[in-house]
């Protein structure tokens, strides 16, 4: 499943001391250029990820697939 997601700014980390980013919008993408359904309230959007590895070990853990099966990608800035 391929997943497109928007960032926004969050918080530096109290653990790490490294920027943060929370998701703005999360769909589902159609294909390689086309965004579909929004999938937003699949998780929480207080969370503050440390990377965008991070994020997609959350979804892969969240819909109980494979890692490996999940594929992500910031939208493009408008």
């Amino acid at each position: 499943m391929m997943f497109e997601y928007t960032r926004r700014r969050g918080v530096r980390s109290p653990v790490t001391d490294a920027p943060t980013f929370r998701v703005g919008r999360l769909a589902r993408a159609n294909s390689a250029t086309e965004t579909g359904t929004d999938l937003t309230n699949l998780i929480d959007r207080s969370y503050n990820y440390h990377s965008p590895r991070e994020l997609h070990w959350h979804l892969a853990e969240r819909l109980g697939l494979a890692p490996n099966a999940v594929v992500i990608r910031e939208a493009a800035a408008a």
